[in-house]
């Protein structure tokens, strides 16, 4: 049974064959099935002739085998989020959801998308580039302790540490390096942590996540029923705009189009610091877009016809 539209929407059959592509083979892949299939299963129950593909089963032969009109993007991390595909659909001429081929690129670099940040004055916690042979005492000196030890270009926290001590800085260094060969060390921001999701040009509702063991890790996130989230968020209204707003410019900045997701501190003093842009972000029944969308009003078969409607746009 198709889902009520809002005036002026798409009918099932404007958006004729659609592929979602979902799994690869990137860090990710099994949150991007999950996120997948619940794509797949809104727009089945939406009318649209759906069907879903692994990319890692026939790569993008098999997916021009089906003859897409248009793809909705559930791939996750590197050579789904990282502009590859994107360039890849652009020269197929295949319409897709989310960003394009920079702001992907941008986005999935979390190291550029802070020095972009800088040079536009939009805040952001400091950082540098991690090396096998960096001197650990000099990265401390220049970012303070605690601070936050990541791969550059992987997402769902996957490599993270939040380091301590001095001591624990090499092995943090190890950890990322398991993931991707360029790794950050990032200063560490103490307080709240907020996400913002966007939807073309609508903000929705921040959400306030709380962890109980104070880091929003790959468990917290997928698999944890003690991880709560703040709808509303408990910002006051003039702070929320602000906070909405700077995630859009930072979105907008990055080349960002379609959805996403931008993540957020708050310090003690009340201060936002951006810490990085997601722009294809998860769509499981854990995820923040579908929570942020539904406190909105808008359910999760309407939000994934939502994100479909921007491909059949110019």
């Amino acid at each position: 049974m198709s889902v009520e539209r809002r005036a002026g929407a798409a009918s099932a059959a404007d958006y004729g064959r659609v592929i979602v592509l979902y799994g690869g083979d990137s860090a990710e892949r099994e949150v991007s099935l999950v996120s997948g299939a619940a794509v797949l299963a809104a727009l089945q129950r939406s009318g649209v002739d759906a069907r879903g593909y692994d990319l890692a089963a026939g790569g993008l032969t098999g997916l021009e085998a089906l003859a897409p009109e248009r793809v909705f993007i559930a791939l996750h991390g590197r050579g789904g989020e990282d502009g590859t595909l994107q360039g890849a659909l652009e020269l197929l001429k295949i319409p897709y959801t989310g960003s394009g081929v920079l702001a992907s690129a941008l986005g999935m670099d979390k190291q550029r998308t802070k020095q972009l940040w800088h040079a536009l004055d939009l805040p952001t916690p400091a950082s540098i580039t991690l090396g096998p042979d960096a001197d650990w005492a000099s990265v401390v000196e220049r970012l303070g302790l605690p601070l936050v030890v990541k791969p550059v270009h992987e997402g769902s926290t996957l490599g993270i540490t939040i380091v301590e001590s001095l001591e624990e800085l090499a092995s943090a260094y190890r950890e990322a390096a398991r993931f991707d060969a360029a790794v950050m060390a990032e200063r560490f921001v103490r307080g709240e942590e907020y996400t913002v999701s966007l939807l073309g040009d609508v903000i929705l509702p921040a959400i306030r996540v709380e962890v109980p063991t104070g880091f929003y890790d790959y468990q917290a996130k997928y698999h944890s029923d003690e991880t709560h989230y703040h709808l509303p968020c408990g910002l006051a209204p003039a702070d929320e705009r602000r906070l909405g707003e700077l995630c859009r410019d930072a979105f907008r900045a990055i080349g960002g189009r379609g959805w996403g997701r931008v993540d957020v501190m708050r310090d003690a003093e009340g201060r936002f610091w951006l810490l990085e842009v997601n722009t294809v972000p998860g769509m499981t029944d854990h995820s923040l877009v579908p929570q942020s969308a539904a406190h909105a009003g808008i359910d999760f078969d309407a939000l994934v016809l939502r994100i479909l409607d921007t491909t059949l746009e110019p």
